[in-house]
């Protein structure tokens, strides 16, 4: 019961543990909240050209040829991420294969 508890002690170790593996819990669901807007999430062209692995010069030219919606409020361009979706569906081809007759 006199047990002198110190930093080298078993509990203490596992007790710490824990903790950084709640820390590093904690920072990744931070760093990947993205907080909705009526129902919406909405994405930066950095965010989108990143998860597209576009540039966003590419992303520019989808904007200008109408391809993708967007959002811009002064210089900031924003996307809704159900307008992403909508344009990775509309652009979706089933795969075929040729068959030999």
């Amino acid at each position: 019961m006199n047990e002198l508890i110190n930093k080298d002690n078993e509990w203490i170790i596992h007790f710490m543990g824990s903790l950084d593996r709640l820390l590093d819990s904690f920072e990744h669901l931070t760093a990947n909240y993205r907080p909705t807007l009526g129902g919406e999430r909405f994405f930066t062209d950095k965010e989108v050209s990143a998860r597209l692995k576009v540039s966003r010069r590419t992303l520019q030219d989808y904007r200008n040829e109408g391809r993708i919606a967007y959002i811009q409020l002064g210089g900031k361009i924003l996307y809704r991420e159900s307008d992403i979706e909508r344009m990775l569906n509309d652009g979706y081809r089933s795969a075929y294969r040729l068959t030999a007759t």
